[in-house]
Order: C-alpha cells, then sequence, then structure tokens
C-alpha cells in the first residue's frame, strides 16, 4: 500500500468539501493572530532584523516583511515573515500534535496571496487544508517523534504549508503530489534550538517556509520525487517517529478540522508552562501571595512538560519562554505572563532569579497517562507555613477554555500596540477581515 497516496486523497477530499462558517470564522481569527504575532515579533527582534539587512543586503522587491515597513524579493519575506512569526514563541498551535501550525502556512500564503491577488476568502480555505496536512501528520508520529529531538514545526509544518499554497496556486494533483514528494525530501527541525540560550527556534519556521516555496518551484520545473515518500524503512513515518508501523491518523481527527482544535496563547511563554502560570495567577489573586512569602512551589505535570522546561539558571528571554519555574515566578509576581514579563527589566530582577529557584517541576504519572486529552498541572506553594494549590487541566486559550472575542481583541491590540503599528491602521486589519471580496494585499500593505 502507497500510504503516501492514502494521505494523499485523504487531504483531497478535505480540500473538496465546503468549508463550514464556523470553521472559516475560526481561520479569520488565525489570520489576525498571526498578523499580530508577527508585527510584535519583527518589533522584538529589530536589532537582530536589522543586522540581518547590513550583513545579507537582501535585494528590494515588491513583498512586504510584516512589521517592518519593509519590501523584499518574493523569498526573503517567506523567510524573514517565518522567521518574525516564530520569534516571541506566540503563535498558536495543538498538544496533542505538540506543533505550531500557522506560522508556517501563512509566512508562505500570504506573500504569494500577494503576487498573485488572492482573495482572504480563498487564502484561508487553502489554509485549512494545511492545517489539516500539518496536524495529521504531527498527530501521527508524536509523542515519538519529540522523544527523538525533532520539531514538529519544521518536519510536519512543511508538508501542510506546501500543500496549502499547492491548493491556493491551482496546481494540479500530480504537481501537487510532487511538491508533497519534495517537502518530505526537505523536512527538518530540531528540538536542540530550545536548549541553553539558543535563539534559533524562530529559524525552524523560517526556514520551513522556505523550503515549502522551493517545494512548490521544483514541482511545477517538472522534477518528480519518491512514488511513496512517506512509506518503507526510509520513509518519512519511519524517519520521524522511529517505527516503520506508525499508524496514520485519519484527517478530521475525532469530527473537528486541526484549525478548531488549535489554542491561542495569552502567555508570552512555551505553551507547557501555561497551566502552571495560570494557577500561579490565580493564587495570587485570591489569596494575595507574594514572593517574600514563598518558601518553596512545586509543579507536578506531564512528563512532556519536565525536561528542557525545568531550568532555573535563565539565559535570555528564549530560555526564559521556555522555563516553567521563571514563567511561575513572574506570574506569580507581577500577577501576568506578558511580553514585558520576559524582557530584559524582568529578567535581571533578583525578585525574580530568587523566586525562580525556589520552583521544583517534577512529572507526574497520572497526568501524563492523560495527556494530552487534558494539560494538567498542580501548582502547590508552600508560604509562612501555609499551603495553597490549585490544579489546571484547560489552560486559557484552549478549545475547551477559548478566549472570549473581548480577551482575543485586547491581545491583538496589545501586539499591535507593542510592534509600534497605528490604531488606525491596526483596527481597519480587524474589520475588513471580515469583510468579502477583500485582497490579502489590503491587510498587510501597512503593516
Amino acid at each position: 500500500m502507497n500510504i503516501s497516496r492514502v494521505f494523499f486523497e485523504r487531504i483531497n477530499e478535505v480540500a473538496k468539501r465546503d468549508v463550514p462558517a464556523d470553521v472559516l470564522s475560526r481561520a479569520r481569527r488565525s489570520l489576525l493572530d498571526y498578523l499580530a504575532v508577527t508585527c510584535a515579533g519583527a518589533q522584538f527582534q529589530k536589532d537582530k532584523i536589522k543586522g540581518y539587512f547590513d550583513f545579507a543586503q537582501p535585494e528590494s522587491g515588491a513583498f512586504f516583511v510584516i512589521g517592518t515597513r519593509k519590501k523584499v524579493v518574493l523569498k526573503e519575506a517567506v523567510f524573514l515573515n517565518g522567521l518574525n512569526g516564530h520569534a516571541l514563541d506566540f503563535d498558536d498551535g495543538t498538544n496533542s500534535g505538540i506543533i505550531h501550525l500557522g506560522s508556517p502556512i501563512f509566512s508562505l500564503l500570504i506573500p504569494l496571496s500577494q503576487r498573485y491577488g488572492i482573495g482572504v476568502e480563498e487564502m484561508l480555505k487553502a489554509a485549512i487544508v494545511g492545517y489539516e496536512a500539518s496536524y495529521t501528520m504531527a498527530v501521527s508520529i508524536q509523542p515519538k517523534h519529540k522523544a527523538l529531538g525533532y520539531h514538529a514545526t519544521g518536519t510536519c509544518g512543511i508538508l501542510g504549508a506546501t500543500l496549502a499554497a499547492a491548493y491556493m496556486l491551482g496546481f494540479t494533483d500530480e504537481e501537487r503530489y510532487q511538491a508533497f514528494a519534495a517537502a518530505c525530501v526537505a523536512a527538518s527541525g530540531m528540538l536542540k534550538v530550545l536548549d541553553d540560550g539558543s535563539e534559533l527556534k524562530p529559524f525552524n519556521v523560517a526556514k520551513t517556509a522556505l523550503l515549502s516555496l522551493t517545494s512548490l518551484q521544483l514541482a511545477k520545473a517538472g522534477f518528480k520525487g519518491h512514488p511513496d515518500p512517506l512509506g518503507g524503512y526510509r520513509g518519512f513515518l519511519k524517519m520521524m517517529s522511529g517505527d516503520e508501523n506508525t499508524e496514520l491518523k485519519p484527517t478530521l481527527l475525532n469530527g473537528t478540522y486541526a484549525i478548531m482544535k488549535s489554542y491561542t496563547k495569552p502567555y508570552a511563554s512555551c505553551r507547557y508552562t501555561h497551566p502552571p502560570v495560570e494557577a500561579a495567577i490565580h493564587l495570587k489573586n485570591q489569596y494575595g501571595i507574594s514572593s517574600e512569602m514563598v518558601d518553596k512551589i512545586k509543579v507536578e505535570t506531564y512528563n512532556l512538560a519536565v525536561s528542557g522546561h525545568d531550568h532555573t539558571v535563565i539565559q535570555g528571554t528564549y530560555s526564559a519562554k521556555m522555563s516553567t519555574p521563571y514563567s511561575t515566578a513572574v506570574a506569580l509576581i507581577y500577577g501576568k505572563a506578558g511580553l514585558q514579563e520576559f524582557g530584559e527589566d524582568v529578567l535581571n530582577n533578583p525578585e525574580v532569579a530568587s523566586l525562580t529557584k525556589k520552583v521544583e517541576v517534577v512529572a507526574n504519572d497520572e497526568y501524563s497517562s492523560i495527556f494530552p486529552e487534558k494539560q494538567t498541572a498542580v501548582l502547590q506553594i508552600e508560604a509562612g507555613g501555609k499551603y495553597y494549590s490549585e490544579r489546571v487541566d484547560f489552560p486559557k486559550g484552549e478549545p475547551e477554555n477559548p478566549l472570549s472575542e473581548e480577551e482575543f481583541h485586547a491581545r491583538y491590540d496589545g501586539l499591535m500596540c507593542y510592534a509600534g503599528i497605528e490604531k488606525s491602521v491596526y483596527d481597519e486589519v480587524y474589520t475588513i477581515v471580515n469583510e468579502s471580496n477583500v485582497k490579502v494585499i489590503d491587510l498587510i500593505k501597512n503593516l
């Protein structure tokens, strides 16, 4: 059996469906989220982006680098949008797939939509297919994939981004398949980028978007890939899971679109940190706990949220975002965990450093067994002889506990404000994204 053809045909069936109104509405929110996160990411790493331009001197062109007001050639726009889209680790994703879904897909689709004059709704329908492809592949190989050291956003994200663009651009069945085959060859992404102060996690998204574009170009040029790139002892599924008998999950798993399974982050840290962060905020608000009262903090959670996320020595912003002890500490001190709490001023705060070292993170077998159905953490605080505890199963932003429209809008406004975008500009984007016959260029031309 050619497992690649099975996967390809299942995705093709999804693409043929009429998109339900609620799914399309969710996709509009995902697009707004991507634009706000990418604008803020460009501001966050503006000095590094300047250094990139100074050294690389990318060729000027017609395509927008979102959040910078710079215009470059197509490949540079795709790459830099991906780099900025994941710079803050604030983009959407799913726990069950352990993957960020939107940033590679929109980083590619938006410049291509600009090039071909494509409308917002047409692009979103392609993005929905891309989400489905990325998620289906990721959920099929996780958690073995992560255990092997792979970053699914890089390895599976390229499959979704490539197929989304191939559908949007009207590729033939054969061209789509060859683009998919090329994407399987190009798939890469290591989780080592999370460790020891590395700042290269966004590079996995940037190169994923760029390699997706290259896969499309190879297919259009007539290059042919393996007839079954997923299957066999050297195929994608075996390589990425270590198991040649890996089961390919169905599309529309459990009867819902992948985009409906995605979370929106209310806190500016790794998703694994969010349950204890939320618990810390709740306990602070309920009991008025301050850092000087605390003797010890213990976080019990699922095993995947421990390794690589239990460090108390913080080596910069990226390290802080991956650290449950740091994220929990700032949540308890400030009652929030937004962009400012991961900035240099807070990183250098002795109070934060002291409380961070009091946080212990341990795996709980029960919570590990129920992940990803629940993302459980129990926060236990010992303070002055008193004990405080809270359990969180579904942190804010999960499909089971979604942001309200008011909360999402406030998050969007905050990110755009942080990015330095004029209020009149981002207000207009928020409004016209819901209008019919709007072109993608109309959303990004002033960002």
